[in-house]
C-alpha cells in the first residue's frame, strides 16, 4: 500500500505553535508529514514550485496555514491537483476574521477545504486528513 504523506505549509515560522497542534494529531493518526514555511506574499515563486511538485514528492494532501490576508491556501490550490486544507489563523488584529474570509472565498476552479479559525482548525485539519486517508487507502 502506498504511503499517505501530508505536507504542512505555514506562512511564517511564527505559526509554529499551530503547526505543532497539527503534527500532534497527525502523529496520533499514524500519518507521515513534512513541514514547510513559505510565504505566499514574500516567496510566491517558491510556493508555486512547491505546489507543482507536491504530488510528485509523494504528498497526498496539503495543510496550508496562514493569517492576515491568508493567500497561501489559495495559491497552493491554484498550482496542485492535491486536496488543500486551509487553516485560517487568528494572528491578526481582526482575530482571524480576515484570514477566514480570504481562505473561504475561493473562486471556481480553486477548491480549498476551510477549517475553523485558530487552534481548533489546526487540529481539525489533521483529523480531516485522517478521514481522507481512511477513504483513499482502503483495500
Amino acid at each position: 500500500m502506498e504511503k499517505f504523506k501530508v505536507a504542512i505549509v505555514a506562512g511564517s515560522k511564527s505559526d509554529a505553535s499551530y503547526v505543532k497542534l497539527t503534527t500532534e494529531e497527525l502523529k496520533s493518526s499514524g500519518i507521515e508529514y513534512q513541514t514547510y514555511y513559505l510565504s505566499a506574499h514574500r516567496q510566491p515563486e517558491e510556493v508555486a514550485a512547491f505546489a507543482r511538485d507536491a504530488a510528485e514528492k509523494g504528498f497526498k494532501a496539503i495543510i496550508a496555514m496562514a493569517g492576515y490576508a491568508a493567500a497561501l491556501p489559495g495559491i497552493l490550490a491554484a498550482y496542485t491537483p492535491l486536496p488543500v486544507i486551509g487553516v485560517p489563523l487568528d494572528t491578526s488584529p481582526l482575530s482571524g476574521w480576515d484570514a477566514l474570509l480570504s481562505v473561504v472565498q475561493m473562486p471556481k476552479g480553486v477548491p480549498v477545504a476551510t477549517m475553523s479559525v485558530g487552534r481548533a482548525g489546526a487540529r481539525n485539519a489533521a483529523l480531516f486528513c485522517a478521514r481522507i486517508k481512511e477513504i483513499t487507502c482502503r483495500k
